[in-house]
């Protein structure tokens, strides 16, 4: 699951290249050949920003070849450049994020991919909704956008990440974004360190 920031702090430009840079990864090389070794994904895309703003923008899509991945590119281009705006509300985002898994998908691994550029400032704690969801076989990683909190890194790092091999990806300039999500897709879709 793929959950970006939708809350006040994301300006216009931060809210696009969230969008811009998972739509240019699906149309990577890499990262379709990752799907395709491994036989396929369910992903899905979401917004989030209040404890009580969760908001689907691409809903979940099976890829397990290139027109698949090119499909769900072009849904992500097609999605309105909306904003949900409000407070950021990190440990409520998690566990709204958590009740999308389930239905017709089965996985092997089930992942949700954070991105932030803020600490959470409203709802649950993040640690608690953390170990939550992580207690129902959920991995949970970040990716970080350094323009306003420069120690955001350390924060994920102790409070939001947790499950298998869960890890923090920082970004800090819009070019090292989009390289940012290619490499943490490549990297989830894989399973390798």
């Amino acid at each position: 699951m793929l959950a970006i920031d939708g809350s006040t702090s994301i300006r216009g430009d931060l809210f696009e290249f969230q969008l811009q840079g998972h739509a240019a990864a699906f149309r990577d090389p890499k990262v379709v050949e990752a799907i395709a070794s491994g036989g396929g994904i369910a992903v899905t895309l979401v917004q989030w920003s209040n404890p009580s703003a969760l908001q689907m923008l691409v809903p979940w899509t099976r890829i397990a070849d290139e027109a698949a991945a090119d499909r769900f590119a072009a849904a992500i281009d097609a999605v309105p450049r909306q904003p949900l705006r409000g407070s950021t509300g990190i440990g409520g985002a998690l566990l709204n994020a958590s009740n999308l898994f389930g239905g017709d998908h089965t996985a092997r691994r089930r992942v949700i991919d954070i991105v932030s550029n803020g600490y959470n400032n409203i709802g649950i704690i993040p640690e608690a909704a953390r170990d939550r969801v992580v207690a129902q076989g959920i991995t949970i990683n970040g990716l970080v956008i350094l323009d306003e909190v420069p120690w955001l890194a350390d924060y994920f790092e102790a409070h939001v990440i947790g499950g298998p091999a869960a890890f923090v990806m920082v970004a800090d300039t819009p070019q090292s974004f989009g390289r940012a999500i290619l490499d943490k897709l490549i990297q989830e879709i894989t399973g390798l360190p």
